[in-house]
């Protein structure tokens, strides 16, 4: 399928509004069509889906990749909805989460909560020191083995330096993004009926997990002061160029597994996103 548009969003887990003044660890999102390459910059959530949802309503054939995992490892999804699904997980994510116009949220809760039900102070782990919380660890204090989860997707494992999703705060956590992320992706699958990859075959609007960082060379030879813009651009860029040489088949190639806990789009093919840049 030819992609006529590529939107990469690099998401953030900001419990206040971001500055006024762009700057890096924000929300930008790269949009990138025929004649067009566009970075912006969003200060909360709620306006970085206005801008989503805009985008969508314009149909044609769109892959818009979001910077944060979509997937769980196996087992969650059952153990909380009763069904082996992510998108029943993602659901279930959306129902519990809040999240606010001036990014205020009750991530941590939630993942208290889950904690909870299974049992134990675990999966997820990572609350502020200041903002201690039953059933959630500020430490990683947890017996993956005992909770009969793995503290790694397959998809992380086969790609350092991706980082387990149970990690909600500290340098390259992306347990809170991926909470305060999926009730998007769940929100606009549902409006536009478009597909969310891998768990569902890719469609004329598909949604699909992305890691900007596997271009991270091309990223730091572009120099840019607010790394996280050229990430979303270079990222955009080689999928969209990708896409106009039919070339993206490959990249939707993913394990059994995937079907469940999700995948990274692009993972195990770095040198073809590099080449496309060269193009």
């Amino acid at each position: 399928m030819r992609f006529d548009r590529v939107v990469i969003v690099d998401w953030s887990g900001r419990s206040s509004r971001s500055p006024k003044a762009a700057c890096k660890d924000a929300i930008w999102l790269g949009v990138c069509e025929a004649g067009r390459e566009v970075q912006t910059y969003h200060r909360s959530r709620a306006e970085a889906e206005a801008l989503l949802r805009g985008l969508l309503q314009e149909g044609g054939h769109q892959l818009i990749g979001f910077d944060f995992p979509m997937g769980y490892p196996a087992g969650l999804a059952e153990r909380l909805t009763g069904t082996a699904s992510a998108r029943a997980l993602h659901a279930w994510i959306a129902a519990q989460i809040e999240d606010a116009a001036d990014n205020a949220n009750n991530r941590f809760a939630v993942a208290a909560r889950i904690n909870r039900h299974l049992g134990l102070d675990g999966p997820f782990w990572g609350c502020p020191k200041a903002r201690p919380m039953a059933f959630l660890s500020s430490l990683k204090e947890v017996d993956y083995a005992a909770l009969r989860l793995a503290e790694k997707r397959r998809v992380e494992i086969e790609n350092p330096p991706a980082k387990p999703v149970w990690q909600l705060l500290g340098a390259g956590s992306v347990g809170s993004q991926a909470l305060l992320g999926i009730p998007v992706v769940h929100r606009l699958a549902c409006t536009f009926d478009a597909a969310v990859w891998p768990f569902e075959p890719r469609g004329a609007l598909t949604l699909a997990e992305v890691y900007p960082s596997l271009l991270a060379r091309a990223v730091t030879a572009a120099g840019d002061s607010i790394p996280d813009r050229a990430q979303v651009r270079l990222l955009a860029r080689a999928l969209w160029r990708l896409a106009q040489r039919d070339q993206l088949d490959p990249l939707f190639q993913t394990p059994e597994i995937a079907a469940e806990e999700g995948w990274i789009l692009g993972a195990g093919h770095v040198a073809a996103l590099e080449e496309a840049l060269e193009w």
